[in-house]
């Protein structure tokens, strides 16, 4: 099936088209028409926003409101999800989905995940994310990360639960603070690189560690990476320490990152140091925004607009030109993509045909307005939204 959509503006303001075939873009450009074409109304096109970091099995969306609740400690807020979650009686699956129509409507079409994996729980998050990808398959795409939350080591029987999620279907593993959580820096690391390497997975690791001891650890996934010859499958996530270093020492760790095409996450944080997004691009690391946990126990924010996090990382930033915008929008759709090894994407003849059509002008336009109604299209067709929206105020 071919459809046409025209009168689109693309990023730097041409007038184009695209004509999309077997769920594929087929050309892109200026003077793509066709008698029964679609018409954008001279909305923005900009490739459909990918997710790179959430925990959709966490989320509380749609539920009874819960507080937020401040902890000294990462093992506070751990414990505190944990009893929400035991006495939360709605399945996984049926939380994560109201969160997922929320994502689609904004204009994301893929999305990792992190499942936590725990002896209590066993992996009955898994099981649940599973089903959850079979029922959107058809409109979403999900990627999902074996992600031991209370600790790997520390907690016996976590290590098997970690293998069998790989062995049901999960693409990645994870992990959490090898020295803050285990304790066993080396240990958590070797035991992850390892498992990675026997079952063909990537690996994604949440690196809260902060300061000298954080950017150890960033160096030992470096050597890990290198040696396991893991090279462009691994990303670590939050990665705090990288703000908090000499300039000297994060030019040299970047570089490690980027000639081992190990990517970055950050969410943009309001009260932690965060890695120098700009920095770190200028030296070649690929760095991309994610949504962290959703109205969740962690914290009730969050409302799965990848464009409003992209807007979020600018204003971390004090971004404001219009390469800047660009440079946050990127966050959330060719570094996500690339972070999570996506290699059919972009407006590019031959990629998947995933974008989204945004009420906007421009890339700071979209960003600073974030306007609603947008229009999702993906692998060719509409899958969210109307393709016509002909009083647009831009």
């Amino acid at each position: 099936m071919t459809t046409t959509y025209t009168n689109l503006r693309n990023i730097d303001g041409e007038t184009i088209g695209i004509r999309c075939t077997g769920g594929r873009i087929e050309a892109i450009g200026p003077g793509i028409t066709a008698p029964d074409a679609v018409d954008g109304d001279g909305r923005l096109v900009l490739p459909a926003f990918v997710e790179p970091h959430v925990h959709l099995d966490k989320t509380l969306w749609g539920e009874s409101w819960q507080s937020g609740r401040r902890a000294g400690r990462l093992r506070d807020y751990i414990d505190n999800e944990r009893r929400i979650l035991s006495s939360n009686t709605t399945p996984p699956e049926e939380r994560a989905s109201r969160l997922l129509s929320e994502m689609l409507r904004h204009g994301t079409t893929t999305v990792r995940s992190h499942i936590d994996v725990a002896p209590d729980m066993g992996l009955s998050h898994v099981e649940a994310m599973l089903r959850l990808r079979e029922t959107w398959r058809d409109r979403v795409d999900l990627q999902f990360v074996a992600f031991p939350q209370q600790g790997l080591l520390c907690r016996p029987g976590t290590a098997d639960l970690m293998r069998q999620a790989i062995d049901m279907g999960v693409e990645t593993v994870g992990g959490l603070d090898p020295a803050g959580i285990d304790g066993d820096p080396e240990g958590q690391l070797r035991f992850i690189f390892d498992l990675a390497v026997e079952k063909g997975a990537g690996v994604d690791i949440h690196l809260h560690d902060k300061g000298a001891l954080g950017a150890w650890q960033i160096e030992r996934i470096a050597d890990h990476t290198k040696a396991s010859g893991l090279a462009g499958k691994v990303m670590i996530s939050h990665a705090y320490c990288l703000g908090m270093i000499p300039e000297a020492r994060l030019d040299q760790i970047g570089q490690r990152l980027a000639d081992l095409r190990i990517s970055l996450m950050t969410s943009a944080p309001a009260d932690v140091a965060v890695p120098p997004v700009e920095r770190l691009t200028e030296i070649g690391v690929t760095v991309c925004c994610g949504s962290d946990g959703i109205r969740d126990s962690w914290s009730p924010f969050g409302n799965g607009d990848m464009l409003e996090r992209a807007f979020l990382t600018a204003y971390r930033f004090d971004w404001n030109t219009d390469e800047d915008f660009r440079r946050a929008i990127g966050c959330a759709t060719e570094a996500a993509a690339r972070a999570i090894g996506l290699a059919d994407y972009g407006l590019r003849a031959g990629a998947r045909a995933d974008f989204v059509m945004i009420a906007a002008q421009n890339a700071g336009d979209a960003l600073c307005r974030r306007p609603v109604g947008r229009c999702v299209v993906r692998r060719g067709a509409v899958v969210a939204g109307e393709a016509s929206n002909p009083s647009r105020t831009v």
